[in-house]
């Protein structure tokens, strides 16, 4: 699986985390270890190991660091997360008022978007509307995307600098 792919199971499996931790109040080292342990490049049940052309047959091979990084840096930094989040929901609007998932993947995006420089911005808002989409069908995709965008522009000002 390349670097890229790798990298978009890591935001997912970060948000699911995320969603476990708070709905299950589970440590982040608890669930880092769960999902590094239990969950990520499992075999899949009936499949040979040699698999095609000899790639194997996992369900998911994921840039665990890269997970790791995300979900504990979300916890260690979730008030300025949070901050950097609620800044940009409309007047009136609290975190808490949102659908957990949606909150989960919102913590997610806006730490890359913080503390991943790395990471190119439009990636990273693309692939959490991306992980938006394999939860919801209805607006939410959307409103990741306007919220990601509005993070982007506070943590990153460059971005916003004529160049040239």
């Amino acid at each position: 699986m390349s670097g890229h792919a790798s990298r978009s199971v890591a935001r997912l499996a970060a948000v699911q985390a995320l969603y476990q931790m708070e709905v299950s109040a589970i440590g982040v080292e608890a669930v880092i270890r769960e999902f590094t342990d239990h969950r990520f490049d499992r075999d899949i049940e009936g499949v040979g190991a040699e698999g095609a052309e000899g790639d194997g047959a996992t369900l998911a091979s994921a840039d665990e660091g890269f997970f790791a990084d995300l979900v504990r840096g979300v916890v260690a930094e979730q008030a300025r997360v949070d901050a950097a989040i609620a800044k940009r929901l409309a007047e009136g609007w609290r975190l808490e008022r949102l659908d957990a998932t949606v909150r989960a993947i919102l913590r997610a995006g806006a730490f890359e978007l913080a503390r991943r420089p790395d990471v190119p911005t439009e990636v990273a808002i693309d692939e959490y509307v991306e992980v938006a989409k394999s939860f919801f069908e209805g607006t939410e995709p959307g409103f990741v995307n306007g919220a990601l965008d509005g993070v982007a522009k506070d943590v990153r000002p460059a971005r916003n600098q004529p160049t040239g």
